[in-house]
């Protein structure tokens, strides 16, 4: 019998890149869920200060986490020295996704691993602000 998953949500408070609608409605449907899960107030922090915290959320069950792209959530883990299950790891990512779509994806039993595999590309790199 598997376990639930963990669900970490991330604030963004920093960066503020999520935006506040979609983050506060995500947060309240997960207190209002009575499921249980960890907060932080912003895990590019995190991963900046290497809070070993990052290396316990990826030694347990499977994870789900809402905050950003999957490839971002996937390197700020690995700078922290924390690797991503990658079979074991759903990202959800509140930057484009309606917090509609997040918090049920959170709540959901099901796992949709989504972290990408392999090296970073030129793919991967950000894009040029329009002018």
């Amino acid at each position: 019998m598997s376990q639930t998953p963990q669900i970490l949500y991330c604030h963004c408070h920093y960066a503020q890149v999520v935006p506040k609608e979609v983050k506060e409605a995500v947060l309240r449907k997960l207190c209002e869920s009575g499921v249980p899960f960890e907060a932080v107030a912003d895990l590019c922090e995190m991963s900046a200060r290497r809070d070993p915290a990052l290396q316990r959320l990826t030694q347990g069950n499977a994870i789900k986490v809402a905050a950003c792209y999957p490839r971002a959530v996937k390197w700020l883990f690995a700078a922290a020295n924390a690797p991503l299950p990658l079979d074991k790891t759903e990202v959800l990512n509140m930057r484009v996704q309606p917090a509609e779509e997040v918090a049920a994806s959170l709540l959901s039993a099901e796992l949709k691993p989504n972290v990408p595999t392999g090296k970073v590309t030129a793919a991967d790199a950000p894009k040029a602000a329009a002018a």
